[in-house]
């Protein structure tokens, strides 16, 4: 026959049975308030550098899309402003057709000049257009990029330079984001200000009016071209932005996967150590406070 022993001295069993109650109620706390199961690395250390994998790419993708919404405003503000310049164009074109009718006088010509000269200012002023401080066709210059100057032929000088900017959007991902307003602006036989000197020039002496209206329909023509890179960074940077977004949402998911508490699981197992924690205190609490020892003496 077998027989049941009880143990004599079960206060050190509770105790034990205490502290690992309770250990496990801190470590449930803690994942609650947290909503992660691995709060250091001890307590999965495979799922805890997954984890940590997991986060540097996260706050990389966080990085690229930073970079993104800085340049999506740079690229849509030079794409705005050369809307800007070719609408001020088509004005200047319909004034160059005006102008080459023969039956205007010398007053009329040189009131159409005179228009074509605050334009010329207008079109200066739209090439030194700036984004958060920094001048957008100015190539990689911290200056002012053009410059009424008599002393040249087209009236404008450039004082720009021709390199371009890049920005990193993705993992081996990276777009020119400008482009150098010599390039927009004085396209080979396609001047925009030279044109538009021409056709000043041409109104006040009342002698080539209809060829420098067409140089100036070539200058339109060129930089309507040139306005699609900008349109074509914007899309590049939209797409990736949306890639991006994706992606982030899929590492949330992996992140939640690897560390992420069952929280409803969790909030029970607390109830429970608490209602354990409490059984076992009242066992300790109704404990003799004698021992073998006591009955030996």
């Amino acid at each position: 026959m077998s027989s049941i022993r009880a143990n004599p001295f079960p206060m050190a069993d509770l105790l034990a049975a205490l502290e690992n109650l309770q250990q496990q109620q801190n470590t449930a706390a803690l994942q609650l308030g947290s909503g992660s199961k691995i709060n250091q690395p001890s307590d999965d250390p495979a799922g805890a550098a997954e984890a940590v994998q997991i986060n540097d790419m996260s706050s990389q993708v966080d990085s690229f899309q930073r970079s993104i919404g800085s340049i999506n405003g740079l690229l849509s503000s030079a794409d705005s402003t050369l809307n800007s310049v070719v609408s001020v164009l088509q004005r200047a074109i319909s004034l160059g057709v005006e102008g080459a009718n023969g039956t205007l006088s010398d007053t009329d010509r040189a009131a159409i000049a005179s228009e074509l000269s605050g334009i010329q200012s207008q079109l200066i002023s739209l090439a030194n257009s700036t984004y958060q401080g920094q001048f957008i066709f100015a190539g990689t210059e911290q200056k002012q990029p053009f410059v009424a100057d008599p002393s040249v032929p087209t009236g404008v000088r450039y004082a720009g330079n021709t390199q371009t900017n890049t920005v990193s959007i993705g993992h081996g991902y990276r777009i020119q984001v400008n482009l150098p307003g010599s390039q927009i602006f004085n396209g080979p036989g396609a001047d925009m200000f030279q044109a538009m000197n021409d056709l000043i020039q041409a109104l006040k002496s009342n002698s080539g009016i209809s060829t420098a209206s067409t140089e100036l329909g070539a200058a339109f023509t060129y930089i309507t071209g040139q306005r699609v890179f900008y349109g074509n960074a914007l899309n590049q940077a939209q797409t990736q932005q949306a890639f991006l977004s994706t992606e982030k949402v899929d590492l949330s998911q992996r992140q939640n996967t690897v560390s992420g508490a069952d929280v409803p699981a969790v909030a029970s197992q607390l109830a429970t150590d608490e209602t354990a924690i409490n059984a076992t205190l009242g066992a300790i609490g109704r404990m003799p406070q004698t021992s073998l020892f006591d009955y030996l003496k």
